[in-house]
């Protein structure tokens, strides 16, 4: 790496660490440190929901997907209006009123601890890994750039992200998550210019060779058939559905965003700017995969066969062989920005549930001081164990595959239990036990059945969410309807 792009790149890491630690202060609370006293106005939590979404998973993931295949996996996006819509109109108002800053206090109060456990369990489990996720595309860069360690990488960014995360909390991860919101969107649309502009005969070329490549049409969205055993057009858009439902539903990091800003007006704002935002955004990385697929095309010669077999690696390449000198540090930085922000986020919800869902229940006596504390050694603990997940992933082949399905995974259906305490009204907590254990079961068996050979339909592992969260709330509401309340397991 350049002098200039290493300097840029440290110098931009080493400000976003140290603008987090800014809002460090003897004086803040527990309240501070995970719903940032209520204070803050709806666009900077709508670029802190739209900095969640865009991680490194986004930024070089979803390059690598396009280069390798197509924009199928755009189909994702398109869900989000459904979930931003219904966030707005009733998921925001729902949590706001409840008051509570966890998002599963609410499943307590309907069926009891067990329900709140299992809940946060599952999102703990999904939140560690994603922070393997991203950690791991964080080090990919800097390991072409450099040839530094990838283990190195992962646990130093982990340990700097940790530090801001834990002593500024959720104020400074929002307010870190807005500015590098504006800069990731800046470094890929210049990334974008420079790939346009390359081409050896002139921008069109980008869409004439990735619309008639031997492949098929690089900008497809995919299969529109029934087969529920390929990632079709319907499968993407049906999990994308489900997933972002419970994101804005059930996710502690979208939650505890609602709460963050200071009026009902601004958190339904934020819920709207930063989910119809992240569309145009996403498509701009595909269209970034489907530029870099042409430009190789075009100049094979410049993309070594062991870059091209790992999709992930094409995009972190393009930057340090095709850009001058400053932009190619200022995207590096750029990449850095989506990871941190995502990983930052998931270090403060977890650390904030880890405080609310487990501590504070067994501890009711503790002081507020005992909180903090708490929560700043649950951020620590939580992030390293992250890049150690990020660790064990270093051998996969496409980032944005594994996490998908991990995701849908260790969700656990937990959007079903939330639909079912907010949808359903005189449902018991035996209805919901039994609810839960035939979704996880759904699950496990969607998961297992192909690695496994297991007898009976082999479903993408995309629709593990899909089915897991329809059994339980279909199993549920049958059962309450057939066998009613007064057989639910006593308080």
């Amino acid at each position: 790496m350049n002098t200039i792009d290493l300097v840029i790149f440290l110098a931009f890491t080493a400000g976003v660490i140290l603008f987090g630690c800014s809002f460090y202060s003897k004086d803040n609370n527990s309240e501070d440190f995970t719903h940032a006293g209520r204070s803050l106005p709806g666009w900077v939590v709508g670029m802190s929901i739209f900095a969640t979404y865009v991680s490194s998973i986004s930024y070089i993931g979803y390059p690598g997907k396009a280069f390798a295949a197509d924009w199928n996996a755009f189909v994702f996006s398109l869900s989000i209006p459904v979930a931003s819509y219904f966030a707005a109109k009733y998921f925001v108002p729902f949590y706001r009123k409840g008051g509570s800053v966890s998002a599963y206090a609410f499943l307590e109060d309907k069926f009891g601890p067990w329900a709140r456990i299992y809940a946060s369990a599952c999102y703990l489990l999904t939140q560690i890994a994603r922070m393997g996720s991203i950690l791991y595309l964080l080090a990919v860069p800097m390991y072409i750039l450099m040839g530094w360690n990838l283990h190195v990488v992962i646990v130093a960014t982990a340990i700097g992200i940790i530090i801001y995360s834990m002593l500024g909390g959720l104020k400074a991860v929002i307010w870190a998550d807005a500015i590098q919101g504006i800069i990731l969107i800046g470094g890929a649309l210049l990334c974008l210019g420079i790939l346009f502009f390359s081409m050896p005969e002139g921008p069109m070329q980008v869409f004439d060779l990735a619309i008639h490549s031997p492949q098929g049409n690089k900008f497809s969205l995919g299969e529109f058939s029934s087969s529920l055993t390929k990632s079709t057009f319907w499968v993407c858009l049906i999990y994308g559905i489900f997933i972002n439902l419970q994101n804005y539903g059930v996710d502690q990091n979208y939650v505890q965003r609602y709460h963050a800003a200071k009026t009902d007006r601004d958190a339904r704002f934020s819920a709207l700017f930063g989910g119809y935002l992240y569309i145009p955004v996403s498509a701009l990385f595909f269209l970034i995969g489907s530029a870099l697929y042409s430009y190789y095309t075009a100049r094979p010669e410049l993309l070594p066969g062991d870059i091209a077999a790992k999709p992930d690696y094409v995009f972190p390449f393009f930057i340090v062989n095709g850009l001058p000198v400053g932009l190619r540090g200022l995207l590096i930085a750029s990449i850095f920005a989506a990871g941190m922000s995502t990983v930052s986020t998931s270090v403060t919800s977890a650390a904030t549930i880890i405080l609310t869902d487990y501590y504070k229940p067994l501890f009711r006596k503790s002081t507020d001081k005992q909180h903090v504390r708490v929560f700043q050694v649950s951020s620590v603990v939580v992030g390293l164990i992250g890049s150690v997940v990020a660790i064990a992933m270093l051998s996969v082949e496409s980032i944005i595959d594994a996490w998908w399905k991990l995701s849908s995974i260790f969700s656990g259906g937990m959007l079903g239990l939330f639909l079912l305490g907010y949808c359903a009204k005189h449902i018991g907590k035996s209805h919901a036990i039994i609810g839960v254990v035939v979704g996880v079961l759904v699950i496990g068996w969607i998961s297992l059945a192909e690695p496994l050979n297991l007898p009976g339909p082999h479903l993408h592992e995309y629709l593990a969410i899909v089915c897991g969260t329809s059994a339980i709330f279909v199993t549920g509401f049958l059962l309450a309807m057939l066998v009613g309340k007064k057989s639910s397991i006593p308080s």
